[in-house]
């Protein structure tokens, strides 16, 4: 499997430039990624390219969930439903070491009245209960083989035995159902890595600025800018006889800077989420659904890796490149959730708290444009710029299929997509790996949740890290005491998975952004240390990278109020 790293990222730039590409792909986000996996696997000579890191925006900010959207039922989205569905049973079987099933607890109280959104209330709330589980049968039927496991409805007492920390009074009944769970930005990088093998090049920190066009007004090249540590803003041109423009909330952007008139027209709705520790809550392994809100939506409580998140909201948005939790975001979570558990949580209990923006569109006038469906639009401008934009990240692998056919019809030609099926990278030979991860593990004494969370993070790659180890016993210390992130995911982050700043490394590769307490703050010094001698910085560029992560901490905590403890 070939390694994603910094002098890698240069050689492909050079490649670029030098030689151009068949299709270019702009945005390194789970569509983007996806769009680059499926032209590699077509035969296309790819580039793929982002202003940012893979999977810096909206693919890293998400509930971490590979579902079909259960309250998009009531809202009538059934192709919508169905595609998800079938998508995250293909997510289970191409990334088995990313995508993994998850058991939700839906409970059922008296006052509730409308529940995952349903369009009518049922006086009293009589045949709510039915209704629920004609709806929940729909959403395995709708999987059809790929399928998970049927729902179950369950009585009061084994609703509160399966999620004791909902509040008891009042509660009727609840529902079992299945869906899956995922790392969102670890699927996007194991995308780009399977597109890398296949031989697309990929470089981030890569921003497009502008593009030429020939005599006949089709785009044909480029213009980008380089904004790696050190490299202060060079330019260069990389021709291409197809570009894709998969920036997600940035489209319309993009879509401008053709000199043509954007065809979409992006409305970025929010998403808050907070995450906290799950004895704060006394969650156990299966996730619960908070099934109504005052504004019809629902809200999940998740486990994920040390932590339980709970989400999302949606509402307005801000500044583009920084979304930003506000305490009326941060009210309204803490609201609904304790009107529904026992303790009570406050802001002081929050560890972090992060918010990503969703690109929710509305289509212009527009020459040759395809919905394909609800979940994501696709759109061709007169200079032949391709744009997706909308969708979900479990139904990526689909809108790359969807992009794809488009650039086979814009290049007279029919490819067969291959991506239903394929392997993603750190899915291949798992079990193997995973017997000698147990045995190598063995040897150098590892604790029982390291082992865990290499296994669940890394899959087939996990013995590489052991290397490291066995290399430099070192590389097995604990980053922080409570966590099981260990030393040897700095080097590896930075020599594989293309983390070219403490920002990269610490909130899209080891999490340590949202699942420490500081956020990173007293690693970020050593984080910056292994990176300038991993890349060769200079002692200026090592100093600059560590004040900028600190000031992104900052800015993504700004403004958020903690309150006096929480009575216990």
């Amino acid at each position: 499997m070939k390694n994603l790293h910094a002098q890698q990222r240069l050689d492909d730039l050079a490649r670029m430039q030098r030689d151009g590409v068949d299709v270019l792909v702009i945005g390194a986000g789970i569509t983007g990624a996806g769009v680059a996996l499926d032209a590699a696997a077509r035969g296309y000579s790819v580039g793929l390219i982002d202003k940012n890191d893979i999977a810096s925006g909206t693919s890293s900010w998400s509930t971490k969930l590979a579902h079909g959207g259960i309250r998009y039922l009531p809202q009538g989205d059934v192709p919508l439903v169905h595609e998800a569905l079938i998508e995250r049973g293909r997510m289970l079987k191409n990334a088995p070491h990313l995508v993994r099933p998850l058991t939700f607890v839906l409970p059922l109280y008296g006052y509730s009245r409308r529940p995952v959104g349903i369009p009518v209330a049922p006086p009293g709330g009589v045949g709510l209960r039915e209704i629920l589980g004609i709806g929940l049968g729909m959403y395995d039927g709708l999987a059809g083989k790929y399928n998970f496991k049927r729902h179950k409805g369950i009585s009061r007492a084994e609703t509160l035995a399966l999620a004791p920390c909902l509040k008891p009074e009042d509660l009727k009944s609840g529902f079992l159902y299945t869906d899956g769970q995922t790392d969102d930005s670890r699927l996007t990088l194991a995308v780009a890595r399977t597109a890398a093998d296949m031989g697309a090049m990929i470089a981030t920190y890569t921003e497009v600025v502008g593009f030429d066009k020939n005599a006949g007004g089709a785009l044909n090249a480029a213009h980008v800018r380089l904004r790696a540590p050190g490299e202060n803003g060079k330019e260069a041109v990389i021709s291409a006889k197809h570009i894709v423009n998969a920036t997600g909330i940035y489209a319309e952007v993009v879509e401008q800077l053709t000199g043509e008139a954007p065809q979409l027209k992006i409305e970025p709705s929010k998403g808050v989420h907070l995450v906290l520790r799950p004895d704060v809550i006394g969650i156990g392994k299966d996730a619960i659904v908070l099934p109504e809100t005052e504004d019809n939506r629902i809200i999940f409580m998740v486990p994920w890796r040390s932590s339980v998140i709970i989400g999302t909201t949606d509402t307005g948005g801000g500044d583009l490149d920084t979304p930003l939790a506000t305490d009326d975001d941060v009210d309204y979570l803490l609201r609904h959730v304790n009107r529904s558990i026992q303790s009570k949580v406050s802001m002081d209990d929050v560890i972090s708290v992060y918010a990503g923006y969703r690109p929710l569109l509305q289509l212009r006038h527009a020459r040759n444009t395809s919905r394909l469906s609800r979940t994501h639009t696709i759109v061709e401008n007169t200079a032949g710029l391709i744009s997706v934009s909308g969708g979900k990240l479990t139904t990526y692998r689909k809108m790359a299929e969807d992009v794809m056919n488009r650039v086979d019809k814009q290049a007279g030609e029919q490819r067969s997509c291959s991506t239903a099926e394929l392997l993603l990278a750190g899915g291949f030979n798992l079990a193997g790996a995973r017997q000698t991860l147990q045995e190598k593990a063995a040897q150098l004494h590892l604790p029982a949740d390291i082992i865990t969370h290499l296994d669940s993070t890394y899959g087939a790659f996990a013995p590489e890290l052991l290397a490291l180890i066995e290399k430099n016993p070192d590389m097995a210390n604990r980053l922080y005491d409570d966590l099981p992130i260990i030393a040897a995911e700095l080097d590896y982050a930075a020599s594989a998975e293309l983390a070219l700043t403490p920002t990269d490394m610490l909130e899209r590769r080891l999490h340590i952004g949202i699942e420490a307490r500081d956020h990173g703050a007293a690693v970020a010094p050593l984080t910056a240390e292994r990176m300038a001698d991993l890349h060769g910085w200079s002692e200026d560029v090592k100093q600059e990278q560590t004040a900028e992560f600190l000031r992104y901490i900052t800015r993504h905590e700004a403004g958020l109020r903690r309150s006096e403890p929480a009575a216990r």
